[in-house]
Order: structure tokens, then sequence, then C-alpha cells
């Protein structure tokens, strides 16, 4: 999974979310346990403010050419 744009502060930890809206935090968490690799762009983060150590366990700083060697390397990409 690579997160781009404002996906970027997805990745952010200690997120407190008001009650009955989603953490996505602990998505990412989830996803990091089943042996996924999580990039997060690292320009979107600097545009964003985010730092490396900001970052949930699982997600590691990235770049776009990680983002384009995962995708010549897929069968399918999905974008949302």
């Amino acid at each position: 999974m690579f997160l781009i744009g404002d996906a970027a502060a997805c990745a952010k930890k200690t997120q407190k979310t008001p009650q009955g809206y989603y953490n996505t935090e602990l998505m990412l968490k989830l996803i990091a346990k089943h042996n996924s690799e999580i990039g997060v762009c690292g320009t979107c983060m600097d545009a964003r403010g985010i730092s490396e150590s900001e970052l949930t366990e699982g997600t590691r700083r990235s770049t776009l050419e990680q983002l384009t060697d995962w995708t010549v390397w897929a069968d399918k990409v999905l974008t949302f």
C-alpha cells in the first residue's frame, strides 16, 4: 500500500478520532500485521509537516521511485 497526497496523514500515530469515526492508524496497524508493506510518500509528508518519528508502526517514509517499482511489479493497481 502506498499513501500519497492527503492520505499521508492517515499514517500519523496517536490519532484521536471522535466517537463513531474511523481511526486509520488502527486500520494500518492491522494491515501491517499481515506482512504488508505500507509506504508513505516522503514529499507528501514534508508538505504536511509530518516527520518520520510521527509515523505509525508498520508504515515507513517512501519515495515515488518505490511507488513506480511497486506499480510495475503488481498484477493490478487500485487507486481511490
